[in-house]
Formats: C-alpha cells, structure tokens, sequence
C-alpha cells in the first residue's frame, strides 16, 4: 500500500471525525493527533493544529508541533503522525518528537513503518537530524516500527504501571 503524509485541511473534515469514532469504538489510543480525541469539532482541532504550527502561537504546555494525516491512494485516511519540532522535560522522558497512530483495520500492514520513514524525511527539513522516539515496553509493534526505522534503544524510564522505551533515530 502506497501512503502519503498530507496537511489537515477542511477536505478531510469527515474522514477526520470517523478516524476519530474508530479510535473511540475500539478504546484506542489516538497518538499523533494534535488532540483530535478531545475536540468537538474539525473547526476547533484545525484552530488548535494551526497555532501549535508555530513558537508564537502554540498553545500552553505544548511545544510547536506539525501532525500529518497519512492517507492512502485512495485517499482514505489511514494514520497520523505529529511531529513535535522541539521538547521538553516531558517529551525528553516520556513523549519523543513523533507519535504516532494507525486506525485499527489498516494494522500490520507495515502503515506505520511508513509513516514514521515519511516523518524522519519532514524532521531533516525541520533541522532535527537526532529524532526520540518512544513507546510503551508493551507496545511490541510499535517498537519493532521504530527499529526498522534505524531506532537505537536508549533506555527504559518507568511511569506509574507502564515502561517507556526511549528510541533514537539519527539521521
């Protein structure tokens, strides 16, 4: 399957909110969403997605961010994948510079792998050439994702009940 990482726009609008119901009905996590699990609508997503694009503009707590919709050739949606253009104390330990999502029917199929490539592209025009990436200990998938993307496990960090595994990728 060809994928393609595109800019939110008003086009995607529904394809938006049906990713969103996905992640709802099967009680997933929605990484990389720029906040989608919590809005109510594509109008205040996309208002929060344009001022996180910038130093100046992103919102409290958050460090300027550009989430990407991963669509297919058809055009369905079938991922996303935010990439944070600095971090914090928070996302040094815990978060990373991308995360990342793949709606449940379009797993195993190697969708995130190329997503993450296709993101490791846009963090070189970003300046960022040593990418974090992270995921939970249980989360086998996703760390075998980041490994076939060049990750070197760096360390484990425990959080409450889970483990965070700290990837580096070097570009």
């Amino acid at each position: 399957m060809e994928i393609k990482l595109v800019l939110p726009s008003i086009d995607y609008k529904e394809k938006l909110f049906r990713y969103k119901a996905d992640f709802i009905k099967n009680g997933d996590s929605m990484d990389g969403s720029a906040g989608l699990e919590d809005a109510l609508t594509f109008e205040e997503w996309y208002a929060v997605w344009k001022d996180n694009l910038s130093e100046s503009t992103v919102r409290d707590g958050l460090v300027p961010a550009t989430t990407f919709l991963a669509v297919d050739e058809k055009d369905d949606l079938v991922g996303m994948i935010d990439i944070r253009h600095r971090l914090n104390d928070y996302l040094m330990n815990f978060g990373g510079h991308i995360g990342y999502s793949v709606i449940k029917s379009q797993r195993q199929k190697g969708i995130a792998t190329k997503m993450l490539a296709l993101a490791l592209e846009q963090c070189r025009e970003l300046g960022i050439f040593k990418v974090l990436v992270t995921c939970d200990k249980q989360n086998i998938a996703s760390a075998k994702t980041i490994q076939n993307n060049g990750g070197i496990l760096e360390n484990e960090i425990p959080e409450m009940e889970s483990i965070t595994q700290r990837y580096w990728i070097t570009l």
